[in-house]
């Protein structure tokens, strides 16, 4: 219901709340939000009064895919406050937000059920199976182009044609944040240090460390980690990472092909930004797809078992 009337009230006012790029997409997309949340109320209040139909299943499904497609760029609304820097738009964040929620929750309500009788007992700390530890290791690998890519502009060096310097000054001209420049100088690039703590979330969703708090957490140490801190930003970040690389992908597949072309960008022709798009596009893709398979494995093996009290005589 807030969701719905959010997207009112901008839709009345003529207030875009979707973007395409840089630039505002119509206004009237806001009566999209307004018809995707007045159908998961509905939705909502139905399953309240006659339960949870097969049926209403399917549609609380659906519009969990259409609340997840709208809070597509959450991360990089996340990324770019945590750099100190200001959104495009603070209403498209918030549409982001809300639509994430949203998804959230129906989920919670789609999969809801009649638990078992009996006491939780959780599960013993475990690593995730091998194919899932490869893939682990995959999107870890697919981060190494990118991070030297990235490293050797942050150097002052030259890489598909453009210079650190040139990269410095296109980071100024787009409104980078101090902290973000700062880093610059001292030769660390953001998005790098980024890729590192995302590798770090995807080893701790495969391995029994991931599970349980550190020693050096002192009031923590041993206790069991809250399955939302993990999972909530493998989720934000598998739902934007793994749709942008795997389509990035396909369009730089078909540009390589020659059937479409790359727009040169910033850069001095289209075969450097095809470079840069190959080498970006593809550690995205590969980490955002392992990320989603890490999370699903950490969901499974956290997950408690139920046992049934045994009776006294």
């Amino acid at each position: 219901m807030v969701y719905a009337s959010f997207g009112l009230a901008c839709a009345l006012s003529g207030t875009p709340l979707l973007y395409l790029g840089g630039a505002p997409g119509p206004s009237a997309l806001g009566w999209v939000v307004v018809a995707v949340g007045s159908l998961a109320a509905v939705t909502c209040c139905v399953v309240g009064r006659l339960g949870l139909r097969p049926a209403l299943r399917v549609v609380l499904w659906a519009v969990c895919l259409l609340a997840g497609i709208a809070a597509f760029g959450l991360l990089m609304d996340i990324i770019t406050l945590a750099f100190g820097q200001g959104v495009d738009s603070g209403l498209a964040a918030a549409n982001h937000a809300l639509a994430a929620a949203g998804a959230v929750l129906l989920a919670a309500t789609a999969r809801s059920f009649r638990r078992p009788s009996g006491v939780a007992v959780a599960r013993l700390p475990s690593a995730a199976s091998r194919p899932v530890q490869l893939a682990a290791g995959a999107g870890t690998v697919s981060f190494l182009p990118y991070a030297a890519m990235k490293l050797i502009w942050a150097s002052s060096g030259t890489f598909a044609g453009m210079t650190g310097e040139e990269m410095l000054a296109i980071s100024e001209r787009n409104g980078a944040s101090g902290i973000w420049l700062t880093l610059q100088s001292w030769g660390l690039d953001g998005t790098v240090l980024l890729a590192a703590l995302g590798v770090f979330l995807l080893w701790g969703l495969v391995r029994p460390w991931g599970q349980v708090f550190p020693r050096w957490t002192r009031w923590l140490s041993g206790r069991r980690v809250p399955r939302w801190l993990p999972m909530t930003p493998a989720l934000v970040g598998a739902a934007s990472l793994a749709p942008y690389g795997v389509l990035g992908v396909g369009y730089a597949a078909l540009t390589t092909a020659g059937v479409v072309t790359m727009p040169r960008g910033d850069f001095h022709s289209s075969g450097d930004a095809l470079l840069v798009a190959w080498i970006g596009l593809g550690a995205f893709a590969v980490y955002g797809v392992a990320l989603a398979v890490a999370a699903r494995s950490y969901w499974i093996r956290t997950h408690s078992t139920r046992q049934q009290h045994a009776s006294a005589e």
